[in-house]
């Protein structure tokens, strides 16, 4: 009977493994080492389920016009924070740790970087102002975006045009 209840116990923390996040080191180290190995950078994006820009900024990275432009010219991490209640389970363990290291804890979301293979910031989202653009909406947000877009990955007009008519129209 002992036996059978170890095993139980045993299963059931199994299964609660399964359900946990993904830490965010193991996240970030992942995306870099395939930065590494594919030459491009890694744009990371600091996220919430609750948040509605995090959503309009990933529709808008993933439309069949702008998605093969971002996969090209980079790989893309998601690491969730900032949830709440019975949400907090979706967040990446050590996500808000990474976030605060770039200067992201007072931000807001969605809160983005782009860095190099060694884990180098080529691009943030804060604006010459030092507020966070999170989801480009305005033309003076977009143009930062892109102007960042542009020095981090080396993007061409054509591609930077693309981005910014999906980002610019209203969502």
């Amino acid at each position: 009977m002992k036996f059978y209840r170890i095993l139980i116990v045993l299963g059931l923390f199994l299964f609660q493994l399964n359900f946990a996040q993904e830490k965010a080191e193991v996240v970030l180290e992942k995306a870099l080492k395939e930065a590494k190995s594919k030459n491009k950078n890694v744009l990371l994006v600091f996220h919430a389920s609750w948040c509605k820009w995090c959503h309009v900024m990933e529709k808008n990275m993933n439309l069949p016009e702008t998605k093969p432009i971002f996969e090209k010219k980079f790989v893309t991490a998601y690491l969730d924070v900032q949830e709440m209640g019975d949400k907090k389970k979706l967040e990446n363990p050590g996500g808000q740790e990474i976030m605060n290291k770039y200067k992201g804890e007072n931000a807001g979301l969605p809160f983005w970087l782009v860095l190099n293979p060694k884990g180098e910031v080529l691009a943030d989202s804060f604006d010459q102002k030092g507020e966070n653009l999170g989801c480009p909406s305005t033309a003076e947000e977009v143009a930062s975006f892109t102007a960042k877009l542009e020095k981090s990955s080396k993007m061409n007009k054509s591609e930077l045009e693309t981005i910014e008519k999906a980002f610019a129209k209203k969502n």
